[in-house]
C-alpha cells in the first residue's frame, strides 16, 4: 500500500504541473477549444492510473471472494459423521452431461453425496432443485432418476423445477416448500455461496460438500464463480426474488406422488404463475 501511495503522490504532482502548463497554453483560446483540451487532459490523467485501478480492483475482488468463504465455512461439513441431522437435503442442480457428451462429474458427485446423507440417516427427504425451462431439458427429473438408481426411495424425493439459479433454489426451498432448516448439497465453492444466500435470508441452512472435480476443471470454474459471487451481492442489495414461486408443497411422508400439484414451469406459464 505504501508503494501505491508513493506512486499516487508522484502522479498527482505530475498532473498538477501539466495542468499549469495546459492553462498557460490555452489561456487565450476560445471556450470550445479550452473545453476539448480539458476533456482530453482528464482522459489522459485517468489513463495514468490504470495500473493502480487494476491493483485495487483485484484486491477488492479477492476480498469479496474470500469473505464469502470465511463467513460460510462454519456452516459447511465434509465429514458424514460430523454433520448434524436435517429432515431435508437440498441438492443444487446441474446438467448430467457436458457439451461433449461425457458425464459431468459435478453432477455425479452431488448425487453420490446426497445418497450418502440419505443412506447414513442424516436426512430423510431429498429436494432436487434445477432448471426445467425447456421441455427437452430437465435437471430435477434426471437427478431423481439417478438417486433412485443409487437406492433412494422415490417417495422421499421431491422436485423443484424452477431452480434456475442458486438464489432461486434457496428461496423457493423456504417459501414454496416451507423449509427453515435444510442441508445444501453441492461442491465446496458452490456451498459457500449458497450458505451466505440462505443465512442472509434468515434460513438456518448447513451444507455438505460433495467431492470436488479435478484441479484443471476447478481453475476453469474460478472466473465463473467469481462473477457469481459479485452478482450474488448485487442480488442481496436489490433483494431480487426468484423468477417463479408457485403452490405450497409440503415435504412429508406420502404413499405416492400427488397428481394435482406441480411446480413445473410449463404448467405455471399456462396458468399464469406468480413471478
Amino acid at each position: 500500500m505504501k508503494i501505491l501511495k508513493n506512486r499516487y503522490n508522484k502522479k498527482i504532482l505530475e498532473i498538477k504541473n501539466n495542468k499549469k502548463k495546459l492553462d498557460e497554453i490555452i489561456k487565450d483560446k476560445k471556450p470550445l477549444y479550452k473545453f476539448l483540451n480539458y476533456i482530453i487532459f482528464i482522459f489522459l490523467c485517468t489513463f495514468k492510473f490504470i495500473p493502480e485501478i487494476i491493483i485495487i480492483s483485484i484486491i477488492c475482488i479477492c476480498t469479496v471472494y474470500l469473505s464469502v468463504s470465511l463467513y460460510s465455512r462454519k456452516y459447511i461439513y465434509s465429514s458424514i459423521d460430523d454433520i448434524p441431522y436435517n429432515d431435508v437435503a437440498l441438492v443444487l442442480g446441474t446438467s448430467k452431461y457436458l457439451y461433449n457428451g461425457q458425464i459431468n462429474m459435478y453432477f455425479k458427485f452431488r448425487m453420490d453425496a446426497a445418497y450418502e446423507l440419505y443412506k447414513s440417516g442424516k436426512v430423510k427427504f431429498i429436494l432436487v432443485s434445477g432448471d426445467n425451462r425447456y421441455r427437452s431439458y430437465n435437471e430435477p427429473r434426471q437427478m431423481r432418476l439417478d438417486l433412485i438408481k443409487l437406492g433412494v426411495d422415490k417417495k422421499h424425493i421431491f422436485l423443484d423445477f424452477a431452480g434456475f439459479r442458486t438464489r432461486d433454489s434457496i428461496i423457493r426451498a423456504n417459501k414454496v416448500f416451507e423449509l427453515t432448516n435444510f442441508t445444501i448439497v453441492s461442491q465446496p465453492f458452490h456451498n459457500e455461496r449458497a450458505i451466505l444466500i440462505a443465512r442472509q435470508k434468515k434460513i438456518n441452512a448447513i451444507a455438505y460438500n460433495a467431492n470436488n472435480v479435478r484441479k484443471l476443471y476447478r481453475v476453469r470454474q474460478f472466473p465463473r464463480e467469481l462473477g457469481a459471487r459479485i452478482l450474488m451481492f448485487i442480488d442481496i442489495i436489490f433483494n431480487k426474488p426468484p423468477k417463479f414461486y408457485g403452490d405450497i408443497i409440503k415435504i412429508e411422508e406420502r404413499e405416492d406422488i400427488p397428481a394435482n400439484k406441480s411446480n413445473k414451469i410449463d404448467k405455471k406459464l399456462k396458468t399464469g404463475g406468480h413471478k
